[in-house]
C-alpha cells in the first residue's frame, strides 16, 4: 500500500490529456488515469497572476514508477514547467490497490 502514489498534473487542452493518458497506460507507467476537464487555475507566472481553464489527469502509480512518468510527462507536455505532483496513497481497497500494482511495471 505505501508503495502507490497519484500523481497530479494540469493540462491546457483535451489532446494533451489523452495523449499523456494513453502514453502513460500503454507503457504500464500508471494503472489509471482519470481526466478531470473544467479546472480553473488561478496562478503567478513570470511575476504576474494568470487564469486558465485546464485539465487536471490523477494518475495512479507506484513510487517505483516516479521518474519514468515524471520523464514521459515533461516530453508530452506543452508546458515549460508542467505541474507534476506526487501523493501517497495511505490507504484504500486492498484489491484496487493489488489491481494498482499488478497493472504497472517499473521500467528496467
Amino acid at each position: 500500500m505505501q508503495e502507490s502514489m497519484v500523481i497530479i498534473s494540469n493540462v491546457p487542452d483535451t489532446e494533451t490529456a489523452n495523449r499523456i493518458a494513453q502514453a502513460l497506460v500503454g507503457r504500464q507507467l500508471a494503472a489509471c488515469v482519470n481526466i478531470l476537464p473544467g479546472v480553473q487555475s488561478v496562478y503567478r507566472w513570470q511575476g504576474k497572476v494568470e487564469q486558465a481553464q485546464e485539465i487536471s489527469l490523477f494518475i495512479k502509480t507506484r513510487r517505483a514508477c516516479y521518474a519514468a512518468v515524471e520523464a514521459a510527462i515533461g516530453e508530452l507536455h506543452p508546458y515549460d514547467v508542467p505541474e507534476i505532483i506526487a501523493l501517497p496513497i495511505n490507504g484504500g481497497l486492498p484489491k484496487y490497490l493489488e489491481w494498482l500494482a499488478q497493472e504497472t511495471a517499473p521500467p528496467g
